[in-house]
């Protein structure tokens, strides 16, 4: 029964697949997006602007432990779609095995790490001493349930590639509302404060987690939780970190970014801005996360047609994805412009942060439209096993070009009668511009192989004779005319080639 499940990513129509698979792929990033918000909403609402900037300022540090898990969670699912679409299922399931052992070596390496450092950690982060007590309560908490978190979006990653997308979804929904329900009831009721979010958000992924384990539990699962697959293989840990060094690149890379962030907020705006900073994030994180569902339920289509090696299915999945990623971004777009003030305002009281927020967003915002492009493409080259086009696009629109934009247009902006903190802000948009071109250098290229392939893979001659209306006519010119057209015209004029060589000896029997 499972095994059918995964056929249909070969079978079924393109358009309804990839709803099936990104619908529930987008309420479940949605829905992941929305309880970050709530972290925040309740954190900025119940504790103050300082803890708002507390958080942000661990927003590096989280964006490291995402790279690590992100490595072993895209790695394996891509490589358990491609195993899948060459129908083989064991090594598949050994896949699924070394994954649970990496993520947990991986979650405890960072959270033992990463504690013994903390304070100093931070304080490279940007924190001040006014947010640095914020940002310790919260990391520390976050940072002992490491492990669990590490394996919930594992398992969540592979549960799409298994075929069950909409499990995957309620596995996240199910986390969105205990974080919902504990959040108030630890940050208030508790008077946890800040401490309270982070111990709500572990206790929600580890109940969720419970359960994905249960899941894969089942003997009658396509992958599923098997001793001896446990023990790592080199070459299964090879293929999972070459395809998952992409997304840990990017994300590697958005922890320096962050920190360049937020140490430029606070050199030229202060805490408020880092805070500010924090909002924004969080608000453009929601649009991101809908298109990062779009490109979860493109990757098992995208891998199992390549492993397939059905071109067609390949490009027409991309084609959509990108259509619908590029809608989602132009809507965020106009919303952000149109009620940034509002939207700020939901995360805090206060006006200063208010205000430096709302510009910020719309500065942020200008070229929304293109990051989906941007981003469909890079998740695209993983899903079909392509790292290397992955990993360049990642360093190249994190490091080539929004790290030298955050580090010169800040100074340059003073020359403009511009403050250098819009400099920050502004070098957001100049790095997707750039990014989004080159993004669209690649994919032109890898469209160029795909159509070189299926030429190549096509008949030389398609006869004309065989064809439907233009055979009868063929058929009932003179022979030495068809000879003509076919052997001595052919090799010259396109539209000939369609006709079949035809043998000179005839012509006198015919006649």
């Amino acid at each position: 029964m499972q095994k059918d499940r995964t056929l249909e990513l070969g079978t079924k129509p393109i358009g309804s697949l990839l709803m099936q698979y990104a619908v529930p792929a987008i309420i479940a990033m949605t829905a992941s997006s929305l309880y970050n918000m709530v972290d925040s909403v309740f954190i900025g609402q119940g504790v103050g602007p300082m803890a708002i900037a507390g958080l942000a300022i661990t927003f590096p540090l989280m964006n490291l432990s995402a790279a690590f898990g992100a490595m072993v969670g895209v790695g394996t699912s891509t490589m358990i779609s491609v195993r899948l679409g060459q129908k083989n299922r064991e090594e598949a399931q050994f896949y699924f095995g070394n994954c649970l052992t990496l993520n947990i070596l991986m979650g405890l390496l960072f959270m033992v790490g990463v504690l013994a450092f903390l304070d100093p950690i931070l304080r490279f982060f940007g924190a001040s001493d006014q947010t640095l007590p914020y940002a310790r309560e919260y990391m520390e908490w976050i940072l002992y349930g490491n492990v669990f978190t590490h394996l919930y979006f594992g398992l969540n990653a592979v549960l799409r590639s298994a075929g069950h997308p909409r499990t995957a979804m309620s596995a996240t929904i199910l986390t969105v509302l205990l974080n919902s329900a504990l959040d108030p009831l630890f940050i208030y009721g508790f008077e946890m404060g800040i401490r309270g979010a982070a111990i709500a958000t572990v206790i929600a992924q580890c109940v969720s987690l419970c359960w994905q384990l249960w899941i894969f539990s089942r003997p009658a699962e396509v992958v599923h939780i098997r001793r001896d697959t446990w023990p790592l293989r080199p070459h299964i840990v090879g293929g999972i970190l070459s395809i998952g060094l992409s997304p840990f690149l990017m994300n590697a890379c958005s922890c320096l970014v962050v920190l360049l962030i937020n140490r430029g907020m606070v050199e030229y705006g202060g805490d408020l801005a880092v805070g500010a900073y924090g909002i924004v994030n969080r608000v453009l994180f929601l649009f991101a996360m809908i298109v990062m569902g779009f490109n979860q339920g493109m990757q098992p289509i995208a891998g199992y047609n390549y492993g397939a090696q059905l071109q067609d299915r390949v490009k027409e999945v991309l084609y959509k994805t990108i259509g619908y990623a590029t809608i989602v971004m132009t809507t965020g777009f106009v919303l952000c412009e149109l009620f940034a003030e509002t939207i700020v305002g939901a995360f805090t009281s206060d006006p200063d942060l208010i205000a430096i927020a709302a510009h910020g967003m719309r500065i942020d915002i200008a070229l929304f439209p293109v990051i989906g492009f941007q981003m469909v493409t890079g998740n695209f080259f993983q899903s079909i096993g392509q790292a290397g086009k992955s990993i360049y696009m990642s360093l190249t629109r994190q490091l080539i070009f929004l790290v030298p934009c955050l580090l010169v247009l800040p100074e340059l902006m003073p020359l403009l009668g511009i403050p250098e903190l819009d400099g920050i802000w502004l070098s957001l948009p100049v790095s997707d511009a750039l990014a989004a071109m080159n993004a669209a250098i690649l994919l032109y290229l890898q469209i160029k192989e795909f159509n070189r392939g299926e030429d190549e893979a096509r008949p030389r001659h398609t006869p004309l004779h065989h064809a439907s209306g233009w055979g009868h006519v063929w058929l009932r010119l003179p022979h030495r005319i068809r000879y003509f057209a076919a052997n001595r015209v052919a090799p010259y004029l396109p539209f000939f080639s369609m006709f079949e060589p035809e043998d000179e000896g005839t012509i006198e029997d015919e006649e």
